[in-house]
């Protein structure tokens, strides 16, 4: 056998096996879809409930977009984007005013201090890819961290999703942990100034 069919003959055989280990990747992916119905439809209800719930709301940074503000879904649910560092918030005018918050849409600031909303994504250091299910619920029916930490702030509005049913949260964790982790290290909350809890 001359060298250049040698070659040649080795290239396809590694492409051969490349394209059925490939084949063979997609045929699982599709059969374990095709036998787990019940887990596709899981998170589809789950992606629903995130959706008209409002969750990408200030989970979601927001970016000036050319008609405006819109959502930036390459960082969809990923929280307050940490590489932002935030001055301090302006002190309220006098009148009904309650809270400001940034162009983002992932920090806040009002009486309780100054709250940023949380990496959503399944990233096992930043987001919930080390929380339980169990922890899930806990937090979503108290409005306590994992249902035993800290309180949750504005403007998380965990009263509305505790009245949903354990079945819904689920539904809701799973979509969450089927999104692409996002490495995102959001900011601990901030306190209000002595004398204005």
């Amino acid at each position: 056998m001359k060298k250049t069919d040698f070659i040649l003959t080795t290239v396809l055989m590694a492409a051969a096996v490349i394209l059925t280990s490939v084949l063979a990747t997609t045929t699982v992916g599709a059969t374990a879809t095709a036998q787990n119905p019940a887990n596709a439809s899981t998170v589809a209800r789950g992606k629903y409930l995130v959706d008209v719930m409002g969750c990408h709301d200030c989970h979601t940074p927001w970016k000036m977009g050319p008609k405006g503000p819109e959502m930036d879904m390459t960082r969809a649910l990923s929280g307050h984007p940490e590489q932002m560092v935030m001055p301090p918030a302006p002190a309220l005018p006098p009148g009904p005013w309650m809270a400001t918050a940034a162009a983002t849409m992932t920090a806040w600031a009002g009486p309780w201090g100054v709250s940023y909303t949380m990496n959503l994504t399944p990233d096992k250091e930043t987001g919930l890819g080390d929380w339980t299910l169990e922890q899930f619920i806990a937090t979503m029916k108290t409005g306590k961290d994992r249902g035993k930490g800290r309180a949750l702030l504005p403007p998380m509005p965990y009263f509305n999703l505790a009245k949903l049913s354990d079945e819904d949260i689920a539904s809701m964790f799973a979509y969450l942990q089927s999104v692409p982790p996002m490495k995102n290290r959001v900011p601990q909350p901030i306190d209000p100034p002595e004398g204005r809890q």
